[in-house]
């Protein structure tokens, strides 16, 4: 308690005059100022953080914060899968490789705390960026407040799967792992096309998206994905590039839509894959020939039927 509240003295406090009050200084302001550098903050948050005396007063009578979550005030929630990317060289390779051009929307979904976002908005017209977690709506705010590019940031907040996107040209974004399987056919089946999305996923999930037929990974996934679009794995991603990291490793991959897209219904055909799909080792002929299979078949024959005033 004796350290943390000389800290405080030392950084917003100390009447003009004193010398600093010693080592707690050198040992909790730089730090801090070093893990706020590690997820993207600069010196001028920094000048931020410490003039904010209400958010240091808060921690005056408690355990000093530790390491870059405490330093910002916030508990990364592992139930939105937050894992913020703080290797900047990966962040700068991923705007690369979307090739966006100065007239684009990029989607960004998942900003955290605007790493990848303040990258975006140097290099497009405007950024769209879908948050579901107020407080790093807050925090991307403040990094963006007082600067040429807080016009051209929309934030959206709430959950992805739930909200309307609006027009996009490009999407970039290291999006919760637990959400990817029906993101990527949200964007997919987006209206209208977009040009690209270059996104972060599980390594395992990435593999079973690019998986050819014969490969072990291959499987439901593999075939809508690369029937709606083509498909390449551009970088494999280390554990250690996130923070907190996480337990898998990762990559990241190019998904073009096809367009125009192949000339059939995807729910019609998302059924029949599920069902070819449902048990790997069985043939064809087993899977359809399974009773609630064929329930199911002649129950939509019949509404087919009644729609289209055929007679059966």
């Amino acid at each position: 308690m004796g350290e943390s509240r000389n800290a405080y003295r030392v950084l917003v406090g100390r009447p003009e005059g004193k010398r600093p009050l010693g080592r707690p200084r050198r040992r909790w302001e730089d730090g801090i100022k070093m893990d706020l550098r590690e997820v993207g903050y600069d010196d001028r948050d920094w000048i931020n953080l410490t003039q904010d005396r209400d958010r240091w007063r808060a921690y005056e009578g408690g355990n000093k914060p530790s390491g870059s979550l405490k330093a910002i005030w916030i508990l990364f929630n592992k139930d939105f899968g937050q894992h913020i990317l703080k290797n900047p060289l990966v962040i700068q390779s991923m705007v690369e490789k979307s090739a966006l051009r100065p007239t684009d929307v990029a989607l960004e979904i998942g900003p955290g705390t605007g790493n990848m976002t303040m990258k975006l908005l140097e290099k497009t017209k405007r950024v769209v960026a879908c948050e579901i977690d107020p407080r790093l709506v807050a925090e991307l705010q403040k990094r963006v407040q007082s600067t040429p590019y807080q016009s051209k940031l929309q934030i959206m907040i709430g959950d992805v799967l739930k909200t309307d996107l609006p027009f996009f040209d490009v999407c970039v974004a290291n999006i919760p792992y637990q959400i990817s399987s029906p993101l990527v056919f949200k964007l997919l089946l987006h209206r209208p096309f977009f040009r690209c999305a270059v996104l972060m996923f599980q390594r395992e999930f990435a593999q079973r998206l690019v998986a050819k037929p014969g490969d072990k990974l291959y499987c439901r996934l593999s075939i809508n994905t690369q029937l709606l679009a083509r498909v390449d794995i551009i970088m494999k991603v280390g554990k250690n590039n996130f923070r907190p990291p996480p337990k898998v490793e990762s990559s990241v991959v190019r998904l073009e839509p096809r367009n125009p897209p192949p000339p059939i219904n995807f729910k019609e055909w998302d059924g029949l894959t599920r069902i070819a799909f449902v048990r790997k080792n069985k043939t064809l002929s087993a899977a359809f020939k399974q009773t609630a299979v064929i329930t199911a078949l002649e129950k939509n024959y019949r509404i087919h039927c009644s729609l289209n005033n055929i007679v059966s």
